[in-house]
């Protein structure tokens, strides 16, 4: 049986899972940005984002709880729910629009959703990298840049962004060096020992 750790405020995490037997989880262009939007929607509120990456039937996100501690007694503030049920409406949201669209039943991810919890600046870095290069991993793409999918293009941008860009990019010690790690060859065994994917 899977051992489920908790979200807990304060912590990083690295969320990721895949469609249901390997299904699809995105089809077309609208897809991917309609998940986007419903991430807004329900993650922003409670976590910041630091790496995303969707493919076809998975995706990775990198993310920290916030800390919400006192905002559940302001006035007009929803009653705080645990940081899973959270990711659990975004998913539950996202499938019934997939399941309506493209007249589909039952469950489109995997559950329980996956999750490590981060707990080293080494293994935070690793993470950026891994989910921005994956679909260089699964042969899309040659370079990250070229996937339009994830947060990478973001990160090198200077368009506004929710993304907690700025932090990203002082883990890696400035811009040229976020580029340069990126560019490397990453040894799956070296980035296994952090997780399974």
């Amino acid at each position: 049986m899977q051992n489920i750790i908790p979200l807990e405020q304060d912590n990083y995490y690295h969320i990721y899972n895949c469609g249901i037997n390997g299904e699809n989880l995105f089809r077309d262009e609208e897809n991917y940005e309609y998940f986007l939007r419903l991430y807004d929607k329900h993650i922003t509120p409670i976590a910041d984002t630091y790496a995303w990456c969707l493919m076809k039937n998975h995706f990775h996100l990198l993310i920290k709880i916030k800390n919400l501690t006192g905002f559940e007694n302001l006035s007009g503030f929803k009653k705080i729910k645990p940081p899973h049920q959270y990711f659990s409406n975004l998913f539950n949201a996202y499938s019934k629009a997939i399941n309506k669209r493209y007249n589909r039943h039952g469950s489109l991810f995997e559950r329980p959703f996956k999750r490590k919890g981060i707990d080293s600046k080494e293994y935070l870095q690793t993470v950026v990298v891994y989910i921005h290069n994956n679909p260089v991993h699964h042969g899309f793409v040659n370079n990250a840049a070229d996937w339009p999918w994830s947060s990478y293009a973001t990160c090198i941008s200077s368009e506004p962004t929710k993304l907690k860009r700025k932090e990203v990019i002082e883990m890696f010690d400035g811009m040229d060096n976020f580029k340069y790690v990126h560019q490397q060859k990453m040894e799956l065994i070296e980035v296994e020992r952090f997780f399974d994917t």
